[in-house]
């Protein structure tokens, strides 16, 4: 069990793993040892809330392919365990990233001081505007 939160965990058979050659330079390990972690996780078939279903669908991460499976490749480290905890730690990341809620933004007015100031600011500096210009003799 993959554990989100303290009320939602996600069955390790909802979860595909497979190991993959990793890309890049690293000499004949690369070339021999299949280290990369390919993480595919179907949203639609999964046991999650509908809720976090939704919000998951509606996150714009290229992670996320138009039929709702979320796809993560790990292959930072040298050996596949911790690439399978990364790609793991990184799919726990993003569903936590859509079960908080934001908080309602409470719309708020500037104090009667705040006005007051800003208008005094305002008028102090139209004198010292006004007091430019020609002088007449």
């Amino acid at each position: 069990m993959l554990q989100i939160t303290k009320r939602t965990a996600i069955p390790l058979s909802e979860i595909e793993l497979s190991a993959v050659r990793s890309q890049g330079a690293g000499g004949q390990n690369v070339n021999k040892v299949a280290t990369a972690i390919h993480l595919r996780f179907d949203i639609n078939a999964s046991s999650l809330s509908p809720l976090y279903k939704e919000r998951l669908l509606n996150l714009s991460d290229s992670r996320i392919t138009k039929d709702g499976i979320v796809i993560i490749k790990a292959q930072q480290h040298r050996t596949q365990e911790q690439n399978k905890a990364d790609a793991l730690d990184r799919l726990k990341a993003l569903i936590q990233s859509v079960t908080l809620t934001p908080k309602k933004r409470k719309p708020t007015k500037p104090s009667n001081s705040a006005k007051q100031k800003r208008l005094d600011s305002k008028t102090k500096r139209g004198q010292i505007k006004s007091q430019r210009g020609n002088v007449r003799e």
